[in-house]
């Protein structure tokens, strides 16, 4: 019998990632051989790590933090969202040895809103809060499902005005800075800043969130982030972390790696259960 095919998350830190898990449950409900590990790489080795993964036979990689951009340039060839957003989180070893790259982030994001979730994003009125490249790989999907307009409010709005310029031709969206959001409310904030990592939240007006409006942080933990927190007290019917979005982007990943797609349910409900076991 042959081994097992290999792939691996590239990061740094990685202690804390939870893609181990998922692609193992992946490879157990599609009858998939593989191995999936989680690999501390910090950028100054990053090329050469991956080179050596490929090198010695391995078959994929996923890249989170801070690796994303290094990715993107790796990457012999680019999807067009990856291109858009200028970072990878998958990489994969196509059989004339060349690499190929892409970005499942954004697309994680809309499945587990509108699928998971069930929110329709047509006519909603949408802050973004960040312009790094987290924000970077989600605005386009988010404009392709039609909302009234797309905010996005960074601490330095010219990083904010740069974005809106950049994806100006895909709908009606805008830049500025935290201190500029004045009385308009939104229907969903998502929260694509490193400010939970750090236990922190954005200063956001007050009543800037829509009645009944949606709140997501991109981020996610074991516990509920400041920003999920933020959330429910500002009277959201939804306030949730991206677990969700972690496994929707995995599931591409693998779908890119192996041509065919898990069922997510199953692994966000395991992955909930081991976090909060009865």
């Amino acid at each position: 019998m042959s081994s097992a095919d290999r792939y691996a998350v590239f990061g740094h830190p990685i202690a804390h990632s939870k893609s181990p898990i998922i692609h193992t449950l992946f490879a157990e409900q599609t009858g998939e051989r593989l191995t999936y590990t989680a690999q501390d790489v910090p950028p100054e080795t990053f090329e050469t790590e991956v080179r050596a993964f490929f090198a010695g036979g391995g078959k994929g990689l996923n890249c989170t933090v801070p690796l994303k951009e290094l990715a993107w340039k790796i990457a012999d060839h680019r999807s067009q969202r990856a291109e858009l957003s200028r970072a990878v989180n998958t990489l994969a070893l196509r059989p004339d040895g060349t690499i190929y790259g892409d970005n499942t982030d954004g697309i994680g994001l809309v499945r587990d809103l509108t699928v998971n979730l069930g929110l329709t994003l047509k006519g909603l009125r949408i802050l973004l809060l960040g312009a790094g490249g987290a924000s970077r790989g989600v605005i386009k999907p988010l404009l392709e499902h039609g909302p009234a307009h797309l905010v996005i409010a960074n601490r330095t709005p010219e990083k904010a005005f740069q974005l809106a310029d950049e994806f100006g031709d895909l709908g009606l969206i805008k830049g500025c800075g935290f201190s500029d959001l004045g009385t308009e409310s939104f229907d969903l904030i998502l929260n694509a800043t490193a400010a939970s990592l750090a236990g922190e939240v954005p200063a956001l007006p007050k009543n800037i969130l829509q009645t009944g409006g949606y709140c997501y942080d991109l981020a996610y933990g074991s516990e509920p982030t400041p920003f999920v927190l933020w959330g429910r007290d500002a009277g959201a019917a939804v306030s949730v972390d991206g677990l969700g979005m972690l496994v929707e982007q995995a599931a591409e990943a693998f779908q890119i790696w192996r041509g065919i797609r898990p069922e997510t349910r199953p692994v966000i409900d395991a992955l909930k259960s081991r976090e909060h076991p009865c």
